[in-house]
């Protein structure tokens, strides 16, 4: 037999949960300093430079 669902209890279930993960993303967006935010934007951005270096230039134009 199933189990019965009070619907509106699992409604709010869902809703506080999305709303519980929504705060934790915004907890780690506002919460950290802006050295370490720069710090990590810095990283980032060395790292996606070093990885576009190594990429292959394709040459589609064998004419």
């Amino acid at each position: 037999m199933a189990e019965i669902v009070n619907l509106t209890k699992a409604r709010k279930a869902r809703a506080k949960a999305d709303k519980d993960k929504t705060a934790a993303a915004n907890r780690v967006l506002h919460g950290t300093p802006k050295a370490v935010r720069n710090l990590a934007k810095a990283r980032k951005n060395k790292a996606d430079g070093a990885l576009s270096g190594h990429k292959l230039e394709n040459d589609t134009d064998d004419n």
